[in-house]
């Protein structure tokens, strides 16, 4: 169990955060949308929760890495060069004769709804560079994406052994969408199998109604304690968080106060948590930090915005 007012202890290792996982364009509609995809004009954006994140806590400060993998097209030296220009290290990205995967995105003010169009991502393996850089991360990051096709889930399997073993914190995204998973599995019992294998978990109040069906928040959380989670940090949009380590439950107001587009704002949550881990906070402060960057993006449209330093962040929200 973690005390909500422990700073975590992280090691001394070369990198902070290895995000492991999609990388993928997102393809944002230029309107509001209500759904119908009847806009006139998509913007192409870098998308994928994990390289979001890592994007992000660079902005903020602290040092990352993302494993991946993209097709030999234009679409996956597009994701490359964005990586290249946030100066990020690329080694870690496996080029695959495979269709870089896309996510096509009605803009939103409450919750984007994605048409999925997958390929290059799910081709991800373990080799020896990968690693070489969980050994060097102090954090490990994953969600739904790769576990929910083989063979990224096998590689996602051994990550978790190696993170486990070397006693990395692992941090995963629950972003279950019966939609990327392979038909007629039951992708849902396996998320909920390896709840346990990680320390922190980040459902939305969408994830928990796809992984249990429709219930009360605080019985949801429940249900992720039940399995085995740490410390669940259940997002409500608006209405806030409400975040549980099993002892003790914590409710959190919204920090936005303008909100342009929802899409990425999740990843701006765990990268502000992150990044305040790794800057020495207690797990309480990490929480109100990684809220106040989710309430930063929201002003902005697409997954990754250009994100001042972490102090910068705890000024503006007097944190």
């Amino acid at each position: 169990m973690f005390e909500l007012d422990d700073i975590i202890p992280l090691g001394d290792k070369s990198n902070d955060l290895l995000a492991v996982g999609e990388l993928l364009v997102d393809m944002i509609s230029n309107e509001y949308d209500d759904g119908s995809f009847e806009c006139d004009g998509y913007t192409k954006f870098s998308g994928g929760a994990p390289s979001n994140i890592a994007m992000n806590v660079n902005r903020l400060g602290i040092r990352s890495e993302i494993v991946s993998a993209v097709g030999n097209d234009g679409f996956g030296t597009y994701l490359l060069r964005r990586l290249q220009q946030e100066d990020m290290d690329t080694k870690g990205i496996q080029r695959v004769d495979a269709s870089t995967s896309l996510v096509v995105v009605t803009k939103s003010r409450t919750t984007p709804i994605p048409i999925f169009y997958r390929d290059a991502d799910y081709q991800m393996t373990f080799d020896a560079s990968l690693e070489q850089r969980i050994a060097n991360s102090k954090i490990v990051h994953f969600s739904c994406w790769p576990i929910s096709r083989t063979p990224a889930r096998h590689t996602l399997e051994k990550v978790i052994e190696e993170a486990r073993s070397q006693g990395l914190l692992i941090g995963f995204d629950p972003n279950y969408h019966p939609m990327i998973w392979q038909r007629g599995e039951d992708g849902a019992q396996y998320v909920k199998s390896i709840i346990s294998k990680v320390d922190v978990i980040k459902p939305s109040e969408d994830d928990a109604e796809r992984l249990f069906g429709k219930d009360e928040p605080v019985k949801q959380l429940e249900k992720f304690l039940e399995l085995g989670a740490k410390l669940v940090i259940m997002t409500l949009g608006k209405d806030g968080a409400i975040v549980s380590n099993g002892k003790e439950t914590l409710s959190f107001d919204s920090l936005a106060t303008e909100i342009v587009d929802t899409t990425g704002a999740g990843d701006a949550f765990w990268s502000g948590f992150y990044a305040a881990l790794i800057k020495g906070h207690s797990i309480r402060e990490a929480l109100h930090l990684g809220f106040a960057v989710s309430a930063y993006k929201l002003r902005f449209t697409g997954a990754v915005v250009h994100l001042p330093r972490l102090d910068v962040i705890k000024e503006q929200f007097s944190l």
